[in-house]
């Protein structure tokens, strides 16, 4: 699709949709980074045996005295405990990768069933596992999502705990399962008010809770013998034991369990789960309706952390991007700026420098300013173009103007100002038609909302004397800085804007000449065919175009124009929304120049692909980033997170404070920076959001004229800078 096509074609529907779009992404981002960080950061698998404080006078007398396997349901408390000389053998807080299958083994080579209390978060992780748990023949529990205190948890968390991992061993096993242990319960004696609320609660959903009689100790690694002995019963009354495969090291566990299953072997005990201990069924096949919803959770949880790695990687690839960038840009400017020097005393004789000293370009340029509706400030621009130092001869092209814009120059009666009125065409159209009136050889292109300084018209063309060298940028400065909106666009366009065309410069493939400051050779744009407007950034198009052509684009910082900024965040918007639309509409027109060789090549290579990394690609995964850094705050170490964030801005701020002092400006609006990055960086990248989906939707932007405000001054402590 042509780049006129993509500006001209009207869609259906309305662009402001996709705004939609990106709420529901940004939500659903949300919803799976609060789920991926619940799950794996605000919970940890501890120790079963380390009772929840608290008190237990609401505990029934028939739960704190009973048997471990208790039954709430219907109201009735009722307890039991395994027949003599049973072993009802019971794990918590896997599956876990290393020790889970040695304990299965061991299980095996013994011809024994186990209950395994299973923590939603590990069954996720390690499926296969779950399956091969059911698959040996083993019973599986309810051991909570992420092994939260339910005794301590708020109702709507112990919901969430249970049933999420419930929904988990659904979604793995297509089973469900009616035994519960609550973490950091050991036997009944330890039950406090707060454990029993929520045992009675998940009763209600049809939950028996099972505690044990006889606590191993593996989670504190005692050794071998130790654990052997803390599973020795006295008598033959029936027991449940509680062993780990999950939560830390296991070696010692599974070394006792083997021992201790042969003696329980040699001693006539009889071990198996809970289930079938007490005569229970503990699970059952799960609904339709279970499976689809334990699939859905399973999956959901899968995708979020899927998200989250992604989304790091990312993150690590932007604040790797964003650095390379800074070092390249801060590099090359030092360079840029040296070299300036080293050219700019070679010319004026005051010291041998070995770099070729070329003429200095005296003859007469034509000026050209494409007017509508300027008559806030076109009177300030065309006296301050009237007032340079060199030769010039202005024309004013007015663009059918509905206000007095051509009466007020006109008026003026300066020399030599040609004042042009045609019907409105736009702004390629009235720049052609002073183009076609110029007189001289050289073109300078100018808004009507710019003023420049006396010595502005013989800088910026000076690197004429380079016949290489077809189009020249200004440095363009903000003249309506007050404010701290001002501040950020002074402070985007010192940095952002000048920091790169340094750049592009020296690795000549300057993107944009700007249209409020620009030089250009007549016979090269002739060659092109003047200004097209395919695009609605006739600027960066018509440097594409001449780059392509096989000319030398430069910049040049002391070549100074003074520009009025939007004073309005809506005013903001529609400009970078068209500029940002019209950078793509000339990226897409130019792309062929990817691959072609000589100037256009590095037009392609270079401008392009930098343009789509940090103009595009950065920008267009920003919003994700900073949700991702909320996440950071909330879930990870947020110390951590803020100081990732002062280096960045560190860098930033020091990025910015060089860029100042090449341009020779004071520091003070730099502390507006740290406010810059939260707010204006943000709105920016919405801009560019916005601006692709509307190329690739193909919808017809119209042309957004900028306000004037009548603010045009060039500052008095700025002229004659050098």
């Amino acid at each position: 699709m042509s780049a006129r096509r993509l500006s001209k074609r009207t869609a259906p529907v309305s662009v402001k949709a996709h705004w939609f779009i990106l709420l529901a992404v940004l939500f659903a981002l949300g919803v799976a980074l609060t789920l991926q960080g619940y799950m794996h950061h605000l919970s940890t698998v501890g120790h079963d045996s380390v009772p929840a404080d608290g008190s237990a006078g609401s505990v029934p007398n028939a739960v704190s005295q009973g048997g471990p396997v208790i039954d709430s349901r219907g109201g009735t408390v009722q307890t039991v405990r395994p027949p003599d000389r049973t072993m009802a053998l019971t794990f918590d807080d896997g599956p876990d990768p290393v020790w889970t299958p040695q304990v299965l083994d061991v299980l095996r080579k013994h011809d024994v069933h186990a209950t395994f209390y299973v923590v939603g978060t590990a069954a996720i992780e390690h499926p296969d596992l779950v399956r091969r748990i059911v698959e040996d023949g083993h019973e599986i529990g309810v051991h909570t999502l992420t092994h939260a205190d339910l005794g301590t948890v708020p109702e709507w968390q112990r919901q969430l705990e249970v049933q999420g991992a419930q929904d988990a061993i659904v979604g793995i096993t297509g089973r469900a399962a009616s035994l519960l242990r609550p973490p950091y319960s050991f036997d009944n004696g330890a039950v406090t008010d707060g454990t029993w609320s929520a045992m009675d609660a998940s009763a209600d959903e049809g939950y028996l809770t099972v505690l044990s009689t006889m606590d191993s100790e593996d989670w504190r690694r005692p050794g071998v013998a130790a654990i052997e002995q803390n599973l020795t019963p006295i008598g033959s009354q029936g027991q449940v034991l509680l062993l780990h495969d999950g939560g830390g090291d296991r070696e010692q566990t599974v070394a006792a369990l083997d021992s201790t299953l042969s003696r329980f072997a040699d001693e006539g005990y009889r071990v198996t789960t809970v289930g079938d201990a007490v005569g229970i069924e503990s699970t059952r096949q799960a609904s339709a309706v279970e499976r689809i919803s334990g699939t859905a959770f399973v999956w959901g949880v899968r995708l979020s952390d899927f998200v989250v790695t992604a989304i790091s990687w990312i993150l690590v690839a932007a604040g790797v991007v964003t650095l390379i960038r800074a070092v390249l840009v801060v590099g090359v400017a030092a360079f840029h700026n040296r070299a300036t020097r080293r050219s700019r005393a070679a010319g004026s004789g005051r010291r041998r420098v070995d770099v070729p000293v070329r003429p200095e370009i005296t003859e007469p340029v034509t000026v050209i300013v494409p007017a509508y509706n300027e008559a806030a400030g076109i009177e300030a621009a065309v006296r301050s173009i009237v007032a340079s130092t060199h030769p010039v001869e202005i024309i004013v092209v007015d663009d059918g103007s509905t206000d007095r814009t051509a009466d007020i120059v006109e008026a003026l009666g300066l020399p030599g100002v040609t004042v042009i009125r045609k019907e409105n065409g736009g702004k390629p159209s009235a720049l052609n038609a002073g183009l076609d009136a110029a007189s001289h050889g050289l073109v300078v292109m100018v808004d009507g909302d710019t003023v420049f300084e006396p010595e502005t018209v013989h800088a910026l063309i000076q690197p004429f004397a380079d016949p290489r060298v077809g189009a020249i940028s200004g440095n363009t400065k903000v003249a309506n800085r007050g404010g701290i909106l001002g501040a950020w666009q002074h402070i985007e366009y010192v940095v952002g804007f000048n920091l790169d065309r340094r750049l592009f410069d020296v690795a000549e493939c300057m993107p944009t000449v700007p249209g409020a400051i620009g030089a250009f050779r007549r016979d090269a744009l002739l060659r092109v065919g003047g200004v097209s407007d395919d695009t609605l950034a006739e600027d960066t198009d018509l440097t594409m175009a001449l780059c392509r052509d096989g000319w030398r684009v430069v910049y040049q910082d002391n070549a100074r124009a003074w520009t009025e900024a939007p004073a309005s965040l809506g005013a903001l918007w529609r400009q970078r929304y068209r500029w940002c639309y019209g950078t793509l509409q000339a990226m897409w027109k130019h792309r062929g120049a990817v691959v072609q060789r000589g100037a256009a090549g590095k037009l392609g290579r270079r401008g392009l692909g930098y343009l789509l990394v940090l103009q595009v690609l950065l920008p267009l995964f920003a919003p994700v980033v900073d949700v991702f850094a909320v996440y950071g705050l909330i879930f990870l170490d947020p110390v951590r997170i803020a100081g990732l964030w002062l280096v960045f801005l560190l860098v930033q701020v020091l990025m910015a404070a060089y860029a100042f002092r090449l341009d020779k400006e004071p520091l003070r609006p730099l502390w507006t920076l740290p406010l810059q990055q939260l707010v204006y960086r943000q709105l920016m990248y919405l801009v560019v959001i916005q601006s692709l989906v509307t190329a690739l939707a193909g919808v017809h932007l119209r042309w957004h004229r900028m306000e004037r405000y009548g603010s045009l001054r060039v500052p008095a402590a700025t002229q004659g800078q050098t």
